[in-house]
């Protein structure tokens, strides 16, 4: 007879679309099983990892209360780190020119947010995109990706103080928390760079430097300089 059999063919097609569907079921279900085991099984692992990662980004992302020093005319450190170089240098974008250097180096384990060194008006700034060297590379400023922000301050309008917030091999993020034309108060907050990096704090060559090197900085406290 004509057609015969089509009816029972479209419910042999159902049936086995149906086993189909089951048997991925089953597969999908004894993979999630056997996944799930395994994460099960490393959870005793994963965990510890986990809780070790969130106390170490807390401490990294401390940020305690600068104490700033009494006194007028004085530099203080931008940065906890360690002061590893002392000279002269030529910085033409701020300084105009012939200046001082004090660079600090900030390891994974210091505190990375960064305060003002002195009370004043920001009247410059500029970023610059660059490489990641390492910034224990004191030369790092000069190929890094770097902020520069240039001050006056507010107890000596006739000197110029120049800092560089450089970016490292780890530290790939500089966040900059004031804006050109702003005026911040000596330890204010004003940057933080995410892991090891650096900063260069640019002085005229009338400043006189108050640090020494090899000495362990504490941004917003740490005096560096006295300006005339």
């Amino acid at each position: 007879m004509k057609h015969a059999g089509k009816a029972q063919s479209a419910a042999f097609r159902l049936i086995l679309w149906a086993l189909a569907i089951v048997a991925v079921l089953l597969i999908v279900g004894f993979l999630a099983h056997v996944i799930g085991a395994f994460v099960m099984g490393l959870s005793a692992v994963l965990l510890p990892i986990w809780v070790l990662f969130a106390l170490f980004t807390l401490y990294f992302f401390r940020d305690p209360e600068a104490h700033v020093p009494v006194g007028k005319n004085l530099v203080v450190s931008p940065a906890h780190g360690t002061v590893d170089l002392i000279d002269e240098t030529t910085e033409n974008e701020f300084m105009g020119g012939p200046c001082k250097r004090i660079s600090i180096f900030l390891s994974v384990f210091d505190v990375h947010v960064q305060k003002a060194p002195v009370s004043g008006k920001i009247v410059f700034q500029k970023h610059s995109e660059g490489d990641y060297l390492s910034a224990t590379r004191s030369d790092c400023g000069s190929f890094n990706e770097n902020v520069l922000l240039g001050l006056i301050p507010t107890d000596a309008p006739g000197q110029k103080i120049g800092l560089r917030l450089i970016a490292g091999l780890i530290a790939r993020r500089i966040i900059v928390w004031v804006a050109a034309g702003e005026t911040i108060a000596q330890g204010e907050r004003i940057s933080l760079i995410q892991f090891g990096s650096r900063c260069d704090v640019y002085l005229l060559r009338s400043a006189q430097v108050q640090c020494k090197l090899g000495e362990k900085t504490v941004g917003g406290e740490t005096v560096l300089a006295a300006l005339p």
